[in-house]
């Protein structure tokens, strides 16, 4: 059988669990059905540390020239982790530096099957979580006060204008600071990106901040969201039947619950975050979310919601069988596989893309899963297997498909 021939993807290596997964994905399904065109790029972190972490801005750079990225899931060093691999200096989030350099918007959906019904039972359809992937806390200066003090927010205008000065707090002991920001220009790429997929998938868009509080801050972001909505596509919303929704988070957040699912929710970047792992999470797991990262530039790059599986890789090292369920990384080839397919009128490989999809659900609805499925699943005939096993079963559907 000829293999499907492609261009160029950049792939994006990782840490620890998801590593290994990553190589048994590509040898068990994917290498054998299609000839990987892939640019190489190792993002675990003894690279990222032997780099200075310059891999990490080369990887990102390499997805604004071939528009597609798919990226295993990577280490963010804390303290523990530092002492842990001996590294030079807590290094930054991976995702945070790809994200900064495409000002990109991270979409996250569940994966359904009906095997696995969500925690919240009125939940019958899937919620897009939309988070803006750019700067706020992830890009946030911070400083360890030390003693007693005033602290300040200065800003110069670079136009020669007059020092602009405010008082944050005046320190009577110590304590911590932080600076974030954003910019107007990513707020708005942020809101057309949200209005452009709400319409791509028909569904009503929700954006929450919390303005009230944050007068200025959450405020700018409320201005112009709602600003490029009424500007550029209120009437394309309304020809679509389709709604924009504007309410504070912590409301948002009783109606997401009490919701039948449906919509896409437009957060900010750490909002983003935390919900995107709550409602993945609700569904059922954190390993059936798809995640990909768009750039208002036209690049894409897909990864698992998820992180490296620690406990898992413990056991992996000392020689045990485990059952890490792989199914948001195969969602991540599949997803930059049928973008790449798109991009170069390439319909062979967006047909695998799309059948490898269908195969690995379809084992699900089989019954054989991996054990954080297993643990929730419906039906009396459920067989939880190990990692190896799952994807064999995924390969053999695929080839009675």
């Amino acid at each position: 059988m000829e293999k499907i021939r492609m261009n160029p993807i950049v792939e994006i290596d990782g840490d620890e669990m998801t590593r290994v997964i990553w190589k048994m994905i590509k040898e068990e399904l994917l290498e054998p059905y299609v000839a990987l065109n892939t640019e190489y790029y190792d993002l675990g972190i003894q690279k990222r540390d032997e780099t200075d972490d310059q891999i990490t801005v080369a990887a990102a750079e390499a997805i604004k020239e071939y528009h597609v990225g798919v990226k295993c899931a990577t280490i963010t060093p804390n303290a523990q982790r530092v002492e842990e691999f001996g590294l030079k200096k807590m290094w930054p989030s991976p995702n945070g530096t790809i994200r900064a350099a495409l000002d990109g918007t991270v979409f996250r959906a569940a994966i359904l099957t009906s095997r696995i019904k969500p925690y919240i039972r009125t939940w019958t359809k899937p919620i897009t979580v939309a988070r803006h992937a750019y700067a706020d806390v992830y890009k946030a200066t911070e400083y360890r006060v030390p003693g007693p003090g005033k602290a300040e927010l200065l800003f110069t205008p670079a136009d020669g204008g007059p020092e602009v000065r405010q008082t944050i707090y005046d320190y009577e002991c110590p304590g911590v600071l932080q600076g974030t920001y954003n910019k107007d220009s990513s707020i708005c790429s942020f809101a057309r990106a949200c209005c452009e997929y709400a319409l791509s998938v028909c569904q009503d868009l929700w954006f929450s901040t919390k303005d009230t509080i944050s007068k200025q801050y959450d405020q700018t972001f409320k201005l112009l969201f709602q600003k490029i909505y009424e500007e550029e596509y209120k009437e394309k919303f309304e020809k679509a039947g389709i709604t924009y929704f504007y309410t504070l988070i912590d409301d948002a957040v009783a109606r997401v619950v009490r919701s039948e699912g449906g919509f896409v929710w437009a957060l900010k970047n750490y909002d983003g975050d935390v919900m995107s792992d709550m409602v993945s999470t609700a569904f059922g797991s954190l390993a059936m979310m798809t995640s990909c990262l768009v750039s208002p530039d036209g690049n894409f790059e897909y990864e698992a919601a998820h992180g490296t599986v620690t406990r898992h890789y413990h056991r992996y090292l000392q020689g045990e069988s485990t059952s890490t369920n792989p199914i948001a990384t195969i969602f991540a080839w599949t997803g930059a596989l049928n973008k790449r397919g798109e991009l170069d009128g390439n319909e062979a490989l967006c047909a695998f893309a799309k059948k490898l999809e269908a195969a690995a659900l379809a084992t699900i609805e089989s019954g054989i899963m991996t054990k954080d499925l297993a643990e929730i699943s419906e039906g009396d005939d459920v067989r939880c297997v190990d990692t190896a096993e799952f994807l064999r079963a995924i390969r053999t559907q695929y080839e009675a498909l």
